[in-house]
């Protein structure tokens, strides 16, 4: 497998050091992500469902109006909302109207409390998620959780601070051209290959793969 020094100074070339430091995630430690309380895990995952398909400037300016709407994402109220509470939002401009999308949050907040119930709270249950588990977490995610399919869940994680790699298109095409990986990574046996060639890269170097991620993306056009 290619060292990951060559795809580094690949993707240096192209952007320069100082760019490329500046597009690395933030990547929190287990102490940091169980200090986050489950509204903000609430809020940030709605967020990414809302953005998803939409121009992210605009949904973040009508995030402080979906705070409102759904109390602060406080997981118990959210989750006790009824069905007729939900439809009601549709009339609200302040909003974006998706019927969809708004019914995933009272849902995704009733996974929570139930994640909440066995682990004492969702922060602790994603903060000693084990770091090489993490197409388990992505599953994991998929299963538990409303509109967290496909490469939603690593996004939202992203977001969160939880240490993740994104199967991006350009993380895919720059897999390819380096000859780390043949073809997309599909299906659990494939992206959890995908999964080893990232951890390969994390123990040759120690970065996090949140930030491998980024570099491998930016070493290619």
């Amino acid at each position: 497998m290619v060292m990951f020094s060559q795809i580094r100074k690949a993707a240096e070339k192209r952007l320069g050091a100082a760019a490329l430091a500046q597009r690395l995630p933030q990547v929190k430690s287990p102490a940091q992500l169980k200090r986050m309380g489950d509204d903000r895990y609430l809020s940030l995952m709605s967020l990414r469902i809302f953005r998803a398909g939409l121009r992210h400037d605009m949904v973040d300016a009508k995030w402080p109006a979906f705070e409102k709407a759904f109390f602060g994402f406080d997981p118990r109220r959210v989750g006790a909302m009824s069905e007729e509470a939900v439809e009601k939002l549709m009339g609200d401009a302040r909003l974006i109207r998706h019927l969809g999308k708004l019914r995933s949050v009272p849902a995704n907040a009733a996974a929570m409390c139930d994640i909440a119930t066995e682990h004492g709270s969702f922060a602790e249950w994603l903060a000693d998620w084990p770091a090489a588990e993490t197409v388990k977490l992505w599953d994991a995610l998929a299963r538990r959780f409303t509109q967290l399919g496909g490469n939603s869940g690593a996004y939202f994680l992203r977001m969160a601070g939880k240490d993740t790699f994104i199967l991006t298109p350009s993380v895919v095409t720059a897999l390819n051209q380096w000859g780390a990986f043949a073809g997309e990574p599909k299906g659990k046996a494939a992206r959890e290959e995908a999964q080893a060639i990232f951890h390969g890269w994390a123990a040759e170097t120690g970065l996090p793969l949140a930030h491998l991620s980024m570099i491998l993306a930016a070493s290619v056009d």
